[in-house]
């Protein structure tokens, strides 16, 4: 699975969990808030480093992600 531009894995970076590219902002933490009820607005204010089409862009790497998940 190919990571779409936004998105970054990188070792020395949260552990290697996926973030936001230029950020410490794990994707993971985008879904659960948005998941909690967090509006784009919140997470936007909450993270000023954090733009719109990276909330889109992390939404867009969890449906792939899902997408090639092999459930045994």
């Amino acid at each position: 699975m190919s990571l779409p531009e936004g998105i970054e894995i990188n070792p020395k970076v949260m552990l290697g969990k996926p973030v936001i590219r230029g950020t410490r902002i794990p994707v993971e933490l985008i879904l659960r808030k948005l998941g909690e009820g967090a509006t784009e607005e919140d997470l936007l204010d909450a993270y000023p480093n954090l733009k719109r089409d990276d909330i889109r862009t992390a939404l867009t790497y969890a449906a792939v992600a899902l997408a090639h998940e092999e459930i045994v």
